[in-house]
């Protein structure tokens, strides 16, 4: 399961830099309502990762 969150992980990444290359609405500071959603999927599934990683470590 490890494995897979990791996927989802990286690629919740992508398309948050995908979204973000071509959106024009997106800045650092402030995203669009699809950008928003792409970047609290990401962060959430990196907190989930990194959680683990850390987890495992003990």
């Amino acid at each position: 399961m490890a494995d897979d969150l990791h996927r989802r992980y990286q690629d919740a990444h992508t398309a948050h830099q995908e979204h973000a290359s071509t959106c024009t609405t997106c800045t650092d500071t402030s995203r669009c309502p699809t950008g928003q959603r792409l970047y609290e999927t990401f962060t959430r599934l990196q907190d989930a990762y990194l959680n683990r990683q850390r987890q495992q470590r003990r």
